[in-house]
């Protein structure tokens, strides 16, 4: 039966996923587990997260049910760093994991990680390689109907005086050289977060032949929350970001301190600006530990999230993430990421 179930999985993957359900004619006992965990990586504030994330455990459980798996419960969790979820999954204590590519190329090269999708967003009213070109003072927004597989990482100065002087120059049309950069403070992510550290180092060992390791003044600041927090407070000089991060931040930018702002005076726009862009990084991940989860579960929750994004409840859960939709993806698709860890971990 187990067989008959995984064979009609495939049938429906090969015919297209989108509000995708299995047959009603199955029967004998689902497969069934007591636990599901799930954990989100710390790329926002981890209570927005799990506040947002919340009907996910409903949802996720009821849509499995749907397709034949049942599962007692589903546990949701948001890692302390990006290293903790993948080691989580390498282990087998986290059964999937919301993985920027970065984090998945690493991680997977144990053989104990596999990426089941990809996510897709909406594109953005600015996506030009050319730094200037963002540094108009008007919000970036999305574009919905432009549904992309990739996203750019951008290097911001912020109000400091160091990150004024660098904007300067770049608004200028004047090239940054290396001890401009360097000369700043920058706030970074964990060694394996594409957006926060993987693409900026791969930009500047373009560049420079330097990576962002080899910068004078690094601050690893563990989130993008704290990160914009500390280019709002003048603590760091430049912050590395995704593309569409201060659109996430522009309200917070503002507001008093005592309301959990950075109470800056003017709005994020007019205080920041990209000095750097790097290429597109492939979207983040919907991977699974094979230590925990076999064929017959890989292929439901496959099935499982892509219907449950195609739903309104579903579609304004995954905007934690600015996800908008999901689709199959191999291995192989994160060799490019593989490469860029390559340069990170000086094995270029």
């Amino acid at each position: 039966m187990k067989k008959i179930f995984v064979l009609a999985l495939l049938l429906f993957l090969g015919f297209g996923l989108a509000g995708c359900e299995l047959g009603g004619g199955e029967t004998g006992d689902p497969y069934s587990y007591d636990t599901l965990t799930v954990f989100f990586v710390p790329s926002r504030d981890a209570q927005y997260i799990l506040d947002t994330t919340e009907p996910l455990k409903v949802l996720l459980k009821d849509e499995l049910a749907r397709l034949g798996i049942t599962v007692g419960e589903v546990i949701i969790e948001v890692g302390t760093t990006y290293e903790a979820v993948g080691e989580g999954m390498v282990s087998g204590t986290v059964d999937v994991g919301f993985l920027p590519g970065g984090t998945y190329a690493l991680y997977s090269q144990t053989g104990n990680v596999d990426v089941i999708l990809a996510s897709t967003r909406a594109g953005l009213s600015k996506d030009s390689p050319n730094a200037i070109d963002w540094n108009d003072g008007e919000p970036t927004t999305g574009d919905p109907t432009n549904q992309v597989t990739f996203y750019r990482s951008l290097m911001v100065a912020g109000p400091s005086p160091v990150g004024r002087a660098l904007a300067a120059k770049v608004n200028n049309g004047e090239a940054l050289t290396w001890d401009d950069v360097n000369s700043a403070t920058w706030c970074i992510q964990g060694p394996t977060s594409s957006a926060g550290t993987v693409y900026p180092s791969v930009l500047l060992y373009n560049m420079f032949g330097n990576k962002v390791t080899d910068l004078d003044n690094v601050v690893n600041a563990g989130g993008y929350g704290p990160s914009m927090s500390q280019l709002a407070a003048g603590n760091c000089d430049v912050s590395t970001i995704y593309a569409d991060a201060r659109r996430d931040y522009a309200v917070a930018w503002e507001n008093p301190v005592g309301d959990g702002g950075y109470g800056r005076p003017a709005s994020i726009w007019a205080e920041t600006d990209v000095i750097l862009v790097t290429g597109g990084i492939f979207n983040d991940t919907i991977s699974i530990s094979t230590v925990t989860v076999n064929l017959t579960l890989k292929l439901a929750l496959q099935l499982a999230f892509i219907n449950i994004v195609n739903t309104p409840i579903g579609l304004e859960i995954f905007e934690v993430y600015n996800h908008q939709g999901y689709k199959v993806v191999v291995d192989a698709d994160y060799e490019d990421a593989r490469t860029a860890q390559q340069i990170i971990l000086g094995d270029d």
